[in-house]
């Protein structure tokens, strides 16, 4: 078996969640097996023997709508390819473990176990119809910034809104940004996706908005008709000095099992941006951004869930709802309004 092929079995099967009926060399071996065993969800490999990934995801899309996971190099080289895979149905993307540094491994295997447990819970569509693994600390905002102190800057005349999604996330934000005019308030995002993948998925985004949208680089200034997104693998902040709302770039541990958090930059909103805030949290799984956004909500931020019915996974969204940290809840197409809505209060 090839090697990267059986250090995922094995990461798979640490998990005692996750049961790995399979694997395949090829899709042409894949199809055979498929049609014999109809698995929950598929781990695809980007480059494989006798045809690509993202030709056998298009097939498969069509045949055979099965929540997909696609698995890339951490390289740069490929990696718009990769993207083009969610716009044909995959769910998430995750990059192939590499051996090396413990850390790595064991991050590694928190993500993709993760990534593959969400994708079982996803809603998938046919093609045609649209364009045991050892508990690991799961640590929270606490890991990289404090407590909010109460001393956020009261309710001005200008607002941030703070985004944060994960699985399913990359095309409800297309939907999202999309939406936005060029003077819309200055927007900072964490997306839950690996190193790299960020700043083709923020050029992608670029061509399509008519606002600007970039990979986020530290100390860069959150302005109207601005996008930041989190670069993969590194934790993002919203700071302020004196007027000027800029962002940190941050390392730091994985927190509520990812990085970048949604929770980290919930709490520096409600740090630093407080009642000057619209929160936003959209599709994922798990719990990320949920604490975070109830400290928004203490802090005076304005909070809006995205609804069960237009999630991929209703997960991140729920969990904020059921501690009381939303104030709206609503479909995906509805979203970009309201949070224009409430910046021009």
């Amino acid at each position: 078996m090839d090697p990267v092929r059986q250090v995922m079995r094995e990461i798979l099967e640490s998990d005692p969640a996750i049961e790995v009926i399979d694997t395949a060399g090829d899709p042409f071996i894949a199809a055979e097996k498929i049609k014999k065993e109809l698995p929950d969800v598929i781990t695809l490999d980007v480059e494989m023997p006798r045809m690509d990934g993202i030709t056998f995801l298009k097939k498969l899309m069509t045949q055979h709508p099965i929540p997909v996971v696609m698995c890339s190099s951490l390289t740069e080289v490929g990696e718009e390819t990769t993207l083009r895979a969610l716009e044909y149905g995959a769910v998430d993307i995750i990059t192939k473990p590499k051996m090396g540094v413990q850390q790595f491994i064991e991050e590694s295997k928190i993500r993709i176990c993760d990534s593959v447990k969400a994708a079982a819970q996803a809603k998938v569509v046919n093609l045609k119809m649209q364009h045991k693994m050892q508990p690991t600390a799961k640590l929270t905002a606490d890991a990289v910034m404090p407590r909010p102190s109460g001393n956020a800057m009261l309710r001005t005349t200008e607002k941030i809104v703070a985004v944060g999604a994960s699985t399913g996330g990359t095309e409800a934000l297309r939907i999202f940004l999309e939406m936005m005019p060029q003077d819309a308030p200055g927007i900072v995002i964490v997306q839950h996706m690996p190193e790299n993948f960020t700043k083709a998925f923020a050029t992608r985004l670029n061509t399509l908005c008519d606002i600007e949208v970039k990979e986020a680089e530290d100390n860069d200034t959150i302005l109207r008709g601005r996008a930041l997104i989190a670069p993969g693998n590194k934790h993002l902040l919203i700071k302020r000095s004196g007027a000027r709302y800029y962002v940190e770039v941050k390392e730091g541990p994985l927190v509520s099992r990812h990085r970048p958090s949604v929770d980290v930059l919930f709490r520096s909103a409600a740090q630093f941006s407080g009642a000057n805030t619209v929160g936003v949290i959209m599709t994922g799984m798990g719990d990320d951004g949920a604490r975070g956004m109830l400290e928004m909500k203490e802090a005076g931020a304005y909070n809006i869930a995205q609804d069960e019915k237009s999630c991929v996974v209703f997960g991140m969204p729920n969990e904020a709802i059921k501690i009381g940290a939303v104030d709206k809840i609503l479909p995906l197409d509805s979203i970009a309004g309201a949070v224009l809505r409430e910046c021009a209060r």
